[in-house]
């Protein structure tokens, strides 16, 4: 029997990596862990607040670990805050970390490396399925989810707080992957069989955050727009 923790995002790929690794009788999932930005208190990247994130916990009945790392931290600061959340699950009897990466190689490398000193296992349900088949799992399977953060370099705020259905998908852009997995959008993933019930919400403010990407030969402005969700 596999004994594993999940890295839990509160979007779309998180949500059906637990589901395709349920379906696994030799699985047992122990706990989730979500890193959060402990100057906001919310779920990093997502932008996701801890009250929705512990909803989220209450409706997947799974024992919840988080993992608080400073406001845009360093490579030094998360990985210390990594390497103690393992070495908490592994004093736990936990032998393998499950992630919902799809296809970014050098992420999945990175993992690995640092959890193999630890003698922790990866596990990645979705790694190199094709993003459109995915995404047709997820909405078959039942899951429900709405856009909570957009790059403002691929999409404009009329992306943002969209639920995905197959709408959404045929009407992407041909330059963003159905899954979002290059950074285009995240997600907030309120109902689906992983859930014991759908999560009621509302949307409120949006956010804008800034931000600057230096090449070379020129200087390029963009940013993430976020909407709160309570």
């Amino acid at each position: 029997m596999i004994k594993a923790a999940l890295f839990w995002s509160g979007g779309k790929d998180s949500a059906l990596a637990l589901y395709e690794a349920q379906k696994d009788p030799e699985i047992e999932i122990t706990a989730i862990v979500t890193t959060l930005n402990l100057e906001y208190r919310r779920i990093s990247m997502h932008g996701i607040s801890e009250a929705m994130l512990d909803k989220q916990a209450a409706q997947l009945e799974i024992p919840l670990i988080k993992m608080w790392v400073p406001n845009e931290p360093g490579n030094n600061a998360y990985e210390t805050a990594l390497l103690n959340t393992c070495q908490q699950l592994s004093r736990q009897g936990v032998d393998t970390l499950i992630f919902g990466d799809i296809f970014l190689d050098d992420l999945r490398l990175y993992r690995e490396s640092i959890m193999e000193p630890l003698g922790l296992k990866c596990l990645f349900p979705l790694w190199k399925k094709p993003s459109d088949q995915l995404m047709n799992l997820f909405l078959s399977s039942g899951f429900q989810t709405i856009t909570c953060c957009i790059s403002t370099a691929f999409l404009d705020k009329s992306w943002l707080g969209k639920q995905i259905d197959e709408n959404f998908i045929q009407d992407l852009p041909d330059n963003v992957d159905p899954c979002g997995e290059n950074g285009e959008f995240h997600t907030f993933c309120f109902g689906g069989p992983v859930f014991r019930e759908s999560i009621p919400f509302q949307l409120g403010e949006e956010i804008y955050k800034p931000l600057t990407i230096r090449k070379s030969d020129k200087v390029e402005e963009t940013g993430f727009l976020f909407v709160d969700i309570y």
